[in-house]
């Protein structure tokens, strides 16, 4: 398909030319060979998944030495990390929220690596530094992960992330002293903080501590539902719920806003959840099984005494509200409150003593105010095709906030008044770039088996179709999370350049409930990837880009998919940015939290879920004597969500197949996670991405450009 359209004689000369071989590490194979139901399947590069070893570690800086030798040599890499720090160079602020009567909210004055956390007695008030990230860790590489102010406002417990990676320690500060209470917990991850009603402590879950030296590799079982009481050590900390014979399960404890209950959530890498509740007010330990069928997914939203709402899929794919009385908690006796929509139920608040839901249709957001009865009482009115998000607060607050953004909007925070429907804005930035250039048109291409998917594609006004436009193309489709617009000045910067970004929301996402992330899970999750590389055939077949002009990028489950089509289709890009992906299809589940992929990915522990996952797993269908498009790989030292394997793996594979003389690289970020750890950081791994772009997709950087 991609063939029928005349490419520029100039683009065609750059696949002849432009590339010069490069001499990269040399990577040992090992003889390492598994058996999977009979089929032998070589893992040459197992001793990379050794990320303590000394020849790991050597790996790594000889790999990083070339990678940065090639990406430092690229003029226009300097001019754009200049216009990158340029661009993001203005104030932001975080959506503001209300405890004991004091206003909480984030700011960022430009270039600040992590966001502080300020309070305020009003929203006129002076507000006053809380939480500072950058003066708590060099260079503020440790980022806040999240916080949990007490009911009264006295106490807020943040989150301290180890640079970057998911293991935390939660302190604990004085609201009005702004000191540090002794209380530290070390070795919290997957986790929350929910206060008592009376502020006297707080619920939490982790894992035991980590074997030293082991911290970021070994897996993640045997959560444990903790209460910690202000003032005591962690070894004093009371366990609540844990279930020694599933190690699997994990576990979130949620006070209700009266305090009466504790909600007890359930997850293991399913679907499907099941929801535990303990009436605090009751003598003994009692824990009460409301819902433990495992037949649905199930989200607490809030209650009216003994009456719990939740938002489920149970026989509704979209998503529906219903409320169940605990004094008789049998199905038969279950209302629904809002029934299923046509489109995809998001998420949903009880503030102002309403509902308001947030919808997804074709991709972008709608929001509905519901009274609590489920009559429609309004449709909040947005700018367009964009993401809004918030709404949250008390039962019976007739005051919050959300945020709207889109590809063309910078991120705006509202004040909302419930019982009015007014928006007012309350924090709208100024960003340095004129945003009023470009424009977002909505498309729908048909994929390989004719399914129709939707695809945002953004550009400078005015833009020729001409085949000869630099295009980057994103993706995730996985675990049903929904790719909707956002605004970000990295992307702006790539307009600028005259480049085209685009976001498919291919299945596997949440973009159309239950059904649009089913279609690609476990034997299906080809069809992610069919999805993709038809985007990537409509945006050719129509002249945005041509194959020499077009990149793909993707992160983590996104990362996969960058990996898969590429090594599928490697004739199709002319660029690939796989950042921190999942590329070990078949050994994902050894490592850390990788287990709980299993709901999307299926494991190669079952016969079926084998044949299909070796047909698609990058690392596994890397092919020698193939000529691979230009590609740069990312990965972290503290990424212990994917672990850096995946990609060491992948990259090592590669650089051993490549029949072409086009770059294939992997850099590697040091004290930083899954998403990188600070914004000087985070802002250096971008451009070298779009340097690595500039130079392999021969993208001509305006005059003056960064100056």
């Amino acid at each position: 398909m991609y063939s029928k359209f005349p490419i520029p004689m100039a683009i065609l000369a750059l696949t002849a030319s432009a590339y010069s071989q490069l001499a990269y590490p040399d990577t040992p194979k090992g003889d390492t060979v598994d058996n999977y139901f009979g089929t032998k399947v070589p893992d040459p590069y197992r001793w990379l998944e050794d990320a303590n070893s000394a020849e790991t570690k050597n790996w790594v800086q000889a790999e990083n030495k070339v990678t940065f030798a090639y990406l430092n040599d690229i003029p226009e890499r300097a001019q754009i990390r200049k216009r990158f720090g340029q661009v993001l160079n203005y104030e932001r602020f975080g959506m503001p929220f209300k405890k004991g009567g004091k206003y909480f909210f984030t700011r960022n004055d430009g270039l600040q690596n992590q966001s502080v956390l300020f309070v305020s007695n009003s929203l006129k008030g002076t507000p006053r530094r809380l939480i500072d990230p950058n003066v708590m860790s060099k260079g503020g590489v440790d980022p806040i992960g999240g916080y949990s102010v007490s009911e009264d406002g006295k106490h807020i417990v943040y989150s301290k992330s180890l640079h970057g990676s998911d293991w935390n320690e939660f302190h604990v500060r004085d609201v009005k002293t702004g000191k540090d209470l002794p209380d530290v917990i070390k070795w919290v991850k997957f986790s929350g903080a929910s206060w008592s009603k009376d502020g006297k402590g707080f619920y939490y879950s982790t894992y035991d501590e980590p074997k030293a030296g082991h911290e970021l590799q070994s897996a993640n079982y045997y959560h444990k539902l903790y209460y910690h009481r202000l003032g005591t050590k962690k070894s004093e900390d009371k366990i609540i719920f844990q279930k020694p014979d599933q190690k699997e399960w994990n576990f979130g404890g949620d006070v209700t806003e009266d305090g009466r209950y504790l909600i007890i959530g359930i997850w293991y890498g399913k679907e499907t959840n099941r929801v535990y509740y303990k009436d605090l007010k009751a003598k003994g330990n009692k824990i009460v099984k409301l819902l433990d069928k495992d037949d649905a997914a199930y989200d607490f939203i809030a209650n009216n005494g003994p009456i719990f709402w939740f938002q489920t899929d149970k026989m509704a794919p979209n998503k529906k509200i219903i409320a169940i009385d605990i004094r008789k908690p049998q199905q038969v006796n279950w209302k629904t409150v809002i029934p299923e929509s046509k489109d995809a139920l998001q998420g949903i608040n009880v503030t102002g003593n309403h509902f308001i839901a947030e919808y997804l249709h074709d991709a972008h957001t709608q929001i509905e105010v519901h009274s609590l009865a489920g009559k429609l009482t309004r449709v909040v009115k947005l700018l367009g095709l964009g993401t809004a998000s918030g709404f949250g607060g008390k039962k019976n607050d007739n005051e919050t906030f959300y945020t709207y953004t889109s590809y063309t909007s910078p991120t705006t925070v509202y004040r909302y008044d419930v019982a009015t429907g007014k928006s007012t804005v309350f924090r709208k930035p100024k960003v340095p770039i004129d945003v009023s250039k470009f424009t977002t048109e909505q498309v729908f291409y048909r994929s390989e088996d004719g399914t129709r998917v939707p695809m945002f594609i953004t550009h400078k006004k005015g833009m020729k179709l001409d085949g000869a436009n630099p295009t980057i193309l994103y993706g995730y489709g996985g675990f049903g999370i929904s790719q909707t617009p956002y605004f970000s000045t990295i992307t702006a910067t790539w307009l600028e350049m005259g480049g085209v970004w685009c976001v498919a929301n291919i299945r596997g996402g949440g973009e159309y409930g239950k059904s649009w992330h089913d279609a690609a899970r476990k034997t299906h999750r080809q069809k992610a990837y069919d999805d993709f590389i038809a985007a990537a055939e409509y945006l050719i077949a129509n002249q945005y880009t041509s194959t020499p002009k077009l990149a793909i990028e993707g992160g983590s489950n996104g990362g996969l998919l960058v990996g898969a089509c590429m090594t599928q289709r490697p004739e199709l890009f002319g660029a690939c940015l796989p950042a921190v992906g999942v590329m070990d299809l078949l050994r994902y589940q050894k490592f850390t939290i990788g287990w709980a992929w299993a709901s999307d990915y299926g494991t190669s522990d079952n016969e079926k879920e084998f044949d299909s996952l070796i047909k698609i797993s990058p690392y596994h269908n890397i092919r020698p004597g193939t000529s691979y498009p230009p590609t740069l790989v990312t990965t972290a030292d503290h990424d212990d969500r994917v672990v850096p394997a995946h990609s060491f793996k992948f990259i090592s594979a590669l650089q051993a197949a490549q029949a072409g003389s086009a770059p294939v690289l992997i850099r590697i970020e040091t004290q930083s996670g899954h998403g990188t750890a600070s914004l000087s950081k985070a802002l250096d791994e971008t451009a070298d991405a779009y340097a690595f772009l500039v130079k392999n997709l021969n993208v001509t950087v305006p005059a003056g450009f960064g100056s």
